[in-house]
């Protein structure tokens, strides 16, 4: 049985070592007479660039001034900083320090307050009666009629 297996490895290693050989390509690494370059002498001449006064080529306005370049930049440059620095940071510093206009801080206050004072007074925390109700007049059952009453 173990020569039987055997046989098969070295079948199968032969084979697949005949299916690799067979399909590799041999790549050439020497130089082809074909592959030539034609040089231009216009290309080989060297341009030299002056990079200490440097000129402002493709230059895209930002839409403030489309004539002079320095002036869109000044424009664009304070433009930003009034909207982005002084409108939204200092109006967002503005808003979140604001006193409080609606007076939710004084009417919880006022409510806490409150329930001190009918804690101590031993009073119920919320009256039944707030407003007496004999100050109230409610229509009777013959003004109401047929309306119907949702509670």
């Amino acid at each position: 049985m173990a020569a039987i297996v055997r046989i098969m490895q070295n079948f199968a290693l032969r084979r697949s070592l005949t299916l690799t050989k067979s399909n590799i390509r041999a790549i050439s690494t020497s130089k082809k007479n074909r592959d030539t370059v034609c040089a231009d002498e216009s290309i080989q001449k060297k341009q030299v660039v002056d990079f200490t006064s440097p000129k402002t080529q493709n230059w895209v306005s930002y839409g403030f001034d489309h004539k002079n370049e320095k002036d869109d930049l000044n424009a664009m440059h304070s433009t930003f900083f009034f909207s982005i620095t002084l409108c939204i940071v200092f109006g967002g510093l503005i808003f979140t320090y604001y006193p409080d206009v609606m007076l939710r801080d004084w009417s919880q206050r006022e409510g806490y307050l409150e329930l001190r004072r009918r804690e101590e007074l031993g009073l119920p925390l919320i009256d039944r009666n707030l407003i007496d109700p004999e100050k109230n007049s409610l229509p009777s059952d013959e003004e109401l009629g047929e309306t119907e009453i949702i509670i």
